[in-house]
């Protein structure tokens, strides 16, 4: 059973801060919580557009990793592209 915290629905807990868009990657900064590798993440808010994706790769210095904790700062493959300033929320 999942606790409060990880059901939490469209808390913000991360910004891009980067999008490279030749290879569809968004740099992360997460502010709280965690992520991993088949997590569903939500990019943006109501008011540009957003959307949700699971999420199947992340790197920090090109290195691999299945998951990414508060403070970390990632490169994240996205489905769309994203713009620096987004926010980024756990679904």
């Amino acid at each position: 059973m999942a606790d409060k915290q990880s059901s939490s629905t469209n808390k913000k807990i991360g910004t891009v801060t980067h999008y490279y868009d030749k290879i569809s990657v968004a740099v992360i900064k997460l502010a709280s919580g965690s992520i991993k590798v088949g997590d569903e993440v939500k990019f943006g808010s109501k008011e540009d557009n957003e959307f949700t994706q699971k999420v199947t790769s992340m790197q920090i210095e090109h290195a691999e990793i299945d998951i990414a904790k508060k403070g970390d700062e990632f490169g994240l493959k996205v489905d769309k592209e994203v713009k620096a300033g987004t926010p980024l929320s756990k679904v």
